[in-house]
């Protein structure tokens, strides 16, 4: 999904048990379209189901619109804008020298923002906000899946 104008991306990742299974899911939007994006593993964890969503949400742009996505999670949004500066520097070390954790997951999305202006903003999640919502309740749909649960 490409536009000009620029693309609206709404981020969530569930999990049911930490580790356990666990579902993503994105909300792209420009202008009048939309387009939702979902998946699930079937052991893995909410931090890992946060980054999957962004991952998945700015793989499926199409040339480099102007990108605000919004996102429930500190982790994701302070591990790009806080902490992925110094991860890189310090070879994917930690402040206290230890690896940093789902560093597959965040060295894939380190190469996707080099590719894409993105203003990242953090919300408050369950707090009725309407695209946030939307993809809570894909992201649990997911997990469903990842189950093998139909319902």
């Amino acid at each position: 999904m490409s536009d000009p104008v620029g693309v609206e991306i709404w981020t969530d990742g569930a999990c049911s048990g930490n580790p356990g299974p666990g579902g993503w899911a994105a909300l792209l939007r420009s202008g009048t379209r939309e387009l939702e994006l979902s998946g699930s593993e079937p052991l893995t964890t909410n931090n890992r189901m946060e980054l999957r969503a962004a991952i998945e949400a700015l793989s499926a742009l199409r040339g480099n619109p102007p990108v605000t996505l919004y996102t429930d999670s500190r982790y994701l949004r302070d591990g790009v804008l806080v902490w992925l500066p110094a991860w890189k520097q310090r070879g994917w070390r930690t402040a206290a020298g230890k690896a940093v954790r789902n560093p597959d997951l965040w060295q894939r999305l380190d190469e996707l923002i080099r590719h894409h202006a993105v203003e990242w903003h953090w919300i408050r999640g369950h707090e009725g906000i309407r695209y946030n919502e939307r993809v809570d309740r894909l992201a649990r749909s997911a997990i469903l899946a990842a189950r093998g649960d139909t319902r």
